[in-house]
């Protein structure tokens, strides 16, 4: 490889970094960002979106971040009552190949619990993904306190 072909892979990929991107084994996480309800919650959220480019079928299984006591799985549930509630998802998301899974709002999310730090509008937290065939993703995830619900990001109906 060339000096000029390194230096723009090297370019290319930081910048990738930068925009809250990340890709690995076929995973591509985009859109990522992080949000804590009022500056003094114990707790926050990731959202994403992350596309399975691998051809096989994988599932997200665990997330780590040293930002919390605790990072989970989690996603909005109803009950019996119709009222709604976050639980713990133990077997992770599942992502079909060439499908694009939305963490998001309202739905399947990654949760920060017992905050090690304040989380202020444009800090950024470092956030493992860990997928079940695809292996480690490193995310750079940016607070954002000010993104309303369903802003940025695309469409889709999972």
């Amino acid at each position: 490889m060339s000096f000029k072909s390194l230096v723009f892979a090297a370019t290319s990929a930081a910048a990738v970094t930068l925009a809250g991107a990340a890709m690995a084994g076929g995973m591509m996480v985009e859109d990522a960002y992080a949000r804590v309800s009022t500056k003094m919650s114990a707790s926050g959220a990731a959202f994403m979106q992350i596309m399975n480019d691998t051809g096989a079928d994988d599932r997200l299984i665990d997330a780590r971040s040293d930002v919390a006591e605790r990072v989970e799985l989690h996603t909005h549930q109803g009950d019996a009552n119709g009222v709604m509630k976050m639980v713990h998802v133990e077997e992770g998301f599942a992502i079909p190949a060439g499908e694009v899974h939305m963490l998001k709002r309202g739905g399947d999310h990654v949760m920060f619990l017992g905050l090690t730090q304040t989380l202020h509008h444009g800090d950024v937290v470092p956030l493992t993904l860990v997928f079940e065939k695809a292996g480690e993703i490193n995310v750079e995830v940016p607070v954002d306190l000010e993104r309303k619900p369903g802003h940025g990001g695309m469409k889709h109906n999972n």
